[in-house]
């Protein structure tokens, strides 16, 4: 039994624990309320509202993810122009260290989780189209689209990854004109699209005066990451959103004899001389010297190593990370195999002049044969079975997202 001396001793104890944990709480409430009043302050003096950009979020479809097991999550931009998005940090440390039911009942910043409505398929506004030849045209793209937006509700997922929205916008061009947005696939027509914006743009009056270098490095166009973020979510939900793939075999081989079989200061430099000093085994001087010379099977071993001597580069990387067009909804989804028609429908869509037409010619080296599938079987002849399964592997979601026939392997 205890003495009254060692019980009023326990109550004590008691009691200061007790005050204790209820200072505890009151502290851990009290630099929350600070942070949420810091980034008040600061969001009053950006003149940025951040009720009205997490109902911009909310409006955001749903991403498809890039491994089928996951969903991309936008928490907004947690960096933009350099500074620090201190709601966003916050949000994000707090949000990774909670159960996915703490998230919703304890943290004060649920309501800022990740977006979760699908993609919503918007009708086309085709009534500037004229004539009617563009009857298959217009079937073909309706059922592209039908396609890409059921293939994207299919392989939605339970998993969350977060990304930074001008991430998302980054490849995306805008020409205000006439409200268009053209997501960059390179080896996909690109050069020839960015000539058609530029002169939608008043920028040139026809296409085929600008030469490939004002198109590349002539920072004529904007892009969408440059604009704030009223901007990015303004564009988004009401410029015309188009898209031009390509099939992934054919293009990843169009980039290899674009970049490594015709003389190349960039390329041959970084990427070719680190592919042949890892890949060829007893590699001249000469070689190493200059990084000329890559064949196609060792650019092929670089592509699939996961411990890749140098990145990765827009002109092969995958459409669905350049692009992300499970979460961005584009209206128009064009091919390279029918470029010439879907563009120019494309072009009736947004009003464009009528003497305005997409180009036909080859960009750079117009003495080559084109890229055929043809010309890829070739190529494809250098390397083995299971090399060419990597392959399809690795542009899986491209050849699925845009219903491309699988190559045989």
């Amino acid at each position: 039994m205890f003495g009254g001396v060692e019980v009023e001793c326990f109550l004590q104890v008691m009691n200061l624990r007790q005050v204790f944990v209820s200072l505890l709480m009151f502290g851990v409430a009290g630099l929350l309320l600070l942070m949420y009043l810091q980034v008040w302050i600061e969001e009053q003096h950006t003149g940025t509202c951040l009720e009205t950009t997490v109902r911009k979020l909310e409006k955001l479809p749903e991403h498809c993810t890039t491994q089928h097991k996951h969903e991309m999550t936008i928490l907004g931009s947690r960096h933009w122009r350099g500074r620090a998005d201190l709601f966003g940090v916050v949000a994000a440390s707090l949000v990774s260290q909670l159960s996915d039911q703490k998230k919703m009942s304890e943290s004060p910043l649920s309501w800022l989780r990740g977006v979760y409505l699908p993609p919503a398929l918007h009708p086309l506004n085709k009534t500037l189209v004229k004539g009617g030849r563009w009857k298959d045209v217009d079937s073909t793209q309706e059922k592209r689209r039908s396609f890409l937006h059921d293939f994207c509700k299919k392989y939605n997922s339970r998993k969350k990854l977060q990304t930074h929205l001008v991430h998302l916008v980054s490849r995306i061009y805008v020409e205000d004109r006439h409200k268009v947005l053209y997501c960059e696939v390179p080896k996909a027509g690109c050069s020839n699209w960015k000539r058609v914006l530029m002169v939608l743009n008043g920028l040139a009056t026809s296409a085929h005066n600008i030469s490939h270098d004002d198109v590349h490095y002539g920072k004529h166009l904007r892009k969408l990451d440059s604009y704030d973020l009223k901007g990015i979510y303004t564009r988004l939900n009401t410029y015309t959103k188009a898209i031009f793939v390509r099939d992934p075999m054919e293009r990843l081989v169009s980039a290899f004899r674009d970049k490594f079989e015709h003389p190349n200061s960039y390329y041959h430099p970084v990427f070719g001389k680190a592919i042949i000093k890892r890949y060829r085994h007893k590699a001249n001087e000469e070689a190493l010297k200059t990084g000329s010379g890559v064949r196609f099977k060792e650019f092929i071993q670089y592509l699939l190593d996961s411990h890749r001597p140098v990145g990765m580069d827009i002109h092969w990387e995958q459409v669905s990370k350049l692009c992300y067009p499970c979460l961005i909804n584009y209206d128009f989804i064009g091919k390279f195999e029918t470029l010439e028609e879907d563009a120019n429908y494309f072009l009736q869509l947004v009003d464009a002049p009528a003497e305005l037409k997409f180009p036909k010619f080859k960009d750079r080296h117009s003495s080559d044969e084109r890229t055929s599938a043809e010309v890829v079987r070739q190529y494809l002849k250098e390397l083995s079975k299971e090399e060419r399964q990597l392959i399809y592997d690795f542009y899986y979601l491209d050849y699925l997202m845009f219903n491309y026939t699988s190559p045989t392997v």
